[in-house]
């Protein structure tokens, strides 16, 4: 061997030699790195690109076939923090002839590519949201949300649960003031999704946002209790915890599906007072009612509607949902939630001793598919809105660019995962004062939120048109009309009296 030295010496050296050269390396990359210079320099004032820059730009981002390199992120990060310094103060650090509607189309085209979302639904982000909140809402949603867990009370308690968990290695802590049954997970050596507890029912996996629902709810004990969409099942074995098995609960999805899970999940909790159905919630004043309680429109003491939407306050979980909604799907799903919300109103006894309660939920920011929605519904059917009892939640919108809903939708609740660590979701509830449809509402045509934005062919609901045996609706008759009614009334009264 040369110069005295073994063969294991020489790898030593060569390899520290090597780590040498890449702590030098990554020494050199740390000085050079952009994330270390995003701030402008004080006295440097933040121009807007030419239009051949923005151009170039564009054809390097769509015409990913050509041996160019992509859009530089640094430079588009430095543009967002240059715009939004300029915007909070317009007048002062404005450029000469430019104007603020510039800036925001310039602003909006940036994050759009930098946070990889699709124009359309950054546009309607920043309608909802200020600026400042914006880039925070755009920030939470590129991070996974804590895993959390829900304690099934059915079989155990959550300080017993802790503990046997933490002796199997996970570090967890209580979820919050708010839930007296939830746990974040923080690490764990072993499979939350499969450790014997688990097995067991002693817990369900279950986000954070997903509690609030069932706690607006607030079941009680020997009541009847329709969850209209309640797959996969954890807000009904939340619903049965809360009832300590009493009652009746009637779990109900339209997806059979999906129902699979609901089944397994019931039975490893051991849920003892659910029924699964597999039916079109749309159809359950006409249907069920008929069959379960005879003919007694409006069976059920409280009614959670979790209804299905575009996902948009889920962005962590399905980063698709960033391009692959358009105006389109969300007034599709607005079409199908007004929808549903009638049934599940009409499904609910007003005389109830104890409930006469609707529990309306997505897990979407939009505002077509939720103060839009719950402004529909007051107006269509005798309910209000009552105090979800959760202490905590931004109000909802009560006028939203030029729509004005109704004052009391203040008392809706809007949860965001930059604000609340939780995914996005909205809660209103109702309280129904009477059975009664209003007359001019018996045969509701549902309005779009904007009709003149989508074709007659996507307001359409999408199923088989079945006529129910026994109906006895025409659909060529019209209800009377109650000026006319009125007016005959008033002949009536006119006419001289007979001898």
């Amino acid at each position: 061997l040369r110069g005295g030295l073994s063969e294991d010496d020489s790898e030593e050296e060569a390899e520290e030699a090597v780590e040498e050269a890449s702590r030098q390396k990554m020494g050199q990359k740390e000085e050079e790195s952009p994330d270390l210079q995003l701030n402008l320099d004080i006295d440097e004032q933040f121009k807007l690109p030419t239009n051949e820059q923005i151009e170039r730009e564009d054809i390097l981002f769509i015409l990913v076939f050509l041996p160019a390199e992509p859009p530089d992120l640094h430079i588009i990060h430095q543009r967002i923090k240059g715009n939004m310094e300029v915007l909070q103060d317009f007048v002062v650090k404005r450029e000469e002839g430019r104007t603020r509607q510039e800036y925001l189309t310039l602003l909006r085209r940036d994050m759009a590519a930098y946070y990889s979302y699709s124009d359309f639904l950054l546009m309607k982000l920043m309608d909802i949201f200020p600026l400042p909140e914006l880039i925070n809402f755009l920030e939470a949603n590129e991070v996974p949300r804590p895993v959390t867990i829900r304690t099934n009370t059915l079989k155990t308690r959550r300080r017993d649960l802790a503990q046997a968990l933490i002796n199997r290695g996970v570090n967890l802590d209580p979820l919050g003031k708010w839930s007296k049954t939830g746990l974040v997970i923080y690490d764990s050596s072993v499979p939350i999704g499969a450790t014997p507890e688990y097995l067991a029912g002693h817990y369900m996996l279950q986000g954070a946002s997903s509690l609030l629902p069932v706690m607006a709810l607030a079941p009680q004990e020997n009541e009847r209790i329709l969850d209209m969409c309640c797959a996969p099942g954890g807000k009904t074995s939340y619903i049965a915890q809360l009832m300590k098995n009493t009652g009746m609960i009637l779990a109900n999805d339209s997806n059979a599906e999906r129902l699979r899970s609901v089944v397994g999940n019931l039975h490893r909790l051991g849920v003892t007072n659910a029924v699964v159905s597999n039916c079109d919630g749309r159809q359950f004043p006409k249907v069920c009612s008929c069959l379960l309680w005879g003919g007694v429109l409006g069976g059920f003491d409280r009614v959670l509607l979790d209804a299905p939407c575009s996902g948009t306050g889920v962005i962590s979980k399905d980063p698709a949902v960033k391009t692959n909604k358009d105006e389109k799907d969300i007034l599709r799903c607005a079409h199908l939630q007004k929808e549903l919300i009638l049934s599940a109103i009409d499904s609910v006894n007003a005389t109830s001793e104890t409930g006469g309660y609707i529990v309306y939920c997505t897990c979407s920011i939009m505002v077509e598919e939720n103060e839009w929605v719950v402004d529909y519904a007051l107006k269509k059917r005798n309910v209000r809105l009552v105090a979800t009892g959760l202490d905590f939640g931004k109000e909802g919108f009560t006028r939203f660019k030029d729509r004005r809903f109704h004052p009391s939708l203040k008392s809706t609740r809007r949860f965001y995962p930059h604000t609340h660590n939780m995914d996005g979701f909205f809660i209103a509830k109702f309280k129904k004062f009477s059975n009664a449809i209003p007359q001019a509402q018996k045969e509701p045509a549902v309005e779009a939120a904007t009709p003149s934005a989508v074709p007659d062919t996507v307001m359409e609901p999408q199923l088989k048109k079945k006529k129910l045996e026994g109906s006895k609706v025409d659909k060529e008759q019209k209800p009377p009309q109650p000026a006319l009614k009125k007016r005959r009334s008033l002949q009536a009264q006119r006419r001289p009296l007979k001898a």
